[in-house]
């Protein structure tokens, strides 16, 4: 059997390794135009503060892939010919396949105003950005991000460790205020700016202006105020790889439309991580995950299918986490934004520290629907199965010491916050 993975990061990666452990036989081939290898991509900000080294970033020594008889493939794909099944390469060579697995990642969202081609406005996703930052940050004087996710606040922190003044513009009125509820948008907005962070919210990106020699010199915000700068950070978000893919019988919405098993229409080929959009038929909806675990989830499961052994991709409950700085972030299950309908909430924050925790609950059977906590560290697997169990507000609680995993002589806050919700809701928890 001849396996060709187009993409080599978690997902196409993961893949290859599951079905060399499924299959001793198999050829296994991973194309890839960025890279020789596979690479950590959220250590890439680490490089640039001075904590790491590029070979750090290698998971992999070089002996593993020929040892695992996986071959490397440095090229770009221009096309794939599903008919005669051939994958075609921009060197004019082709690479014919039995299955074919496209795991080819995302990319970064344009942002859409005049300026945004000029030399000092980029992305933060892959090592050519990283060599890239490398570059466009030597003697500026100040950087302008545009965007209030995950990769603009890592972004900042990059800059702000090289004593670079920056400007954070947010559209939303709390920052990364689709995804946190106000209260937790609350203390990291705080917790950012007294990094030094400029933290613009409610505002927008209308203009980058160039200098003469064409670099960028300036922006213009949706409240018309100029901001001078040398750099333009682009972190509004990123979008399924497959444009190379359109308009040659392969369905695809926003990325690679496949089922449970992870199968696009045309028979052998299947697609995975953060190109693929899944049809849960069971929720009659379409989903894009880009999450890190997700993606190592998805190659595992797909390279069961592609050996013959039929598995449906579970996730689980809804995770993430995330740093602000010092701040580690967790999300478990379902908190959204804002408070839906029949959801109650509870929620403690530490009077003097950046510590808080939220509990979602159902109101009228008092289960617990999810968790959020900054500065504290709980289990994933505990809260997952007092999820699942639909375990009642008033068992989690008795039960809380359970779940965090702070280090050895951290300051527990059971007590506090179990007298917290008490008095927000007895009724509840007795």
């Amino acid at each position: 059997m001849r396996v060709v993975i187009i993409g080599n990061g978690i997902t196409g990666v993961t893949a290859a390794i599951t079905i060399r452990k499924l299959n001793a036989t198999a050829t296994i081939t991973i194309i890839s135009s960025e890279s020789e290898h596979f690479y950590s991509r959220t250590a890439l900000m680490y490089v640039y503060m001075g904590h790491m080294q590029y070979r750090h970033l290698k998971p992999y020594e070089d002996w593993f892939w020929p040892e695992q008889q996986i071959n490397l493939r440095r090229a770009h794909v221009n096309a794939v010919d599903f008919t005669t099944k051939t994958v075609l390469l921009d060197d004019q060579t082709s690479l014919p396949y039995d299955k074919l697995l496209i795991s080819t990642g995302s990319q970064p969202r344009n942002l859409g105003v005049p300026g945004e081609a000029l030399p000092g406005v980029q992305g933060f996703y892959n090592l050519s950005d990283l060599e890239n930052l490398e570059k466009q940050t030597k003697n500026i004087s100040r950087a302008v991000i545009v965007g209030g996710g995950l990769i603009g606040i890592e972004l900042a922190e990059m800059l702000i460790s090289r004593c670079l003044p920056v400007t954070l513009l947010v559209r939303e009125k709390n920052y990364w205020g689709n995804i946190l509820p106000e209260q937790e948008a609350n203390l990291i907005e705080d917790h950012v700016q007294a990094h030094g962070l400029d933290l613009r919210l409610n505002t927008t990106l209308q203009e980058i202006i160039g200098r003469e020699d064409g670099r960028v010199q300036a922006i213009v915000t949706s409240k018309g105020e100029r901001i001078d700068c040398a750099l333009v950070g682009a972190a509004i978000g990123v979008t399924p790889q497959v444009d190379f893919l359109r308009n040659n019988g392969l369905e695809i919405q926003r990325g690679v439309v496949v089922n449970s098993f992870l199968e696009t229409n045309i028979p052998d080929v299947y697609a995975a991580g953060d190109c693929a959009e899944i049809n849960r038929e069971d929720e009659n909806k379409t989903q894009v995950e880009q999450l890190w675990y997700t993606g190592r989830m998805q190659g595992e499961t797909v390279a069961h299918n592609i050996c013959g052994r039929p598995t449906a991709y579970k996730r689980g409950i809804w995770f993430n986490s995330a740093k602000f700085f010092d701040i580690e972030y967790q999300t478990y299950g379902q908190v959204p934004a804002h408070l839906p309908a029949g959801v109650g909430t509870m929620l403690w924050r530490h009077p003097q520290q950046n510590k808080l925790l939220r509990i979602n609950y159902h109101t009228l059977s008092s289960k617990v629907l999810g968790f959020n906590l900054l500065g504290i560290r709980y289990r994933h697997e505990v809260c997952e199965r007092w999820i699942l169990e639909e375990q009642p507000i008033s068992y989690v609680l008795k039960h809380l010491r359970e779940a965090n995993f702070d280090p050895e002589f951290y300051r527990r806050h059971e007590k506090e916050i179990i007298q917290a919700f008490s008095q927000q809701l007895p009724a509840v928890i007795s």
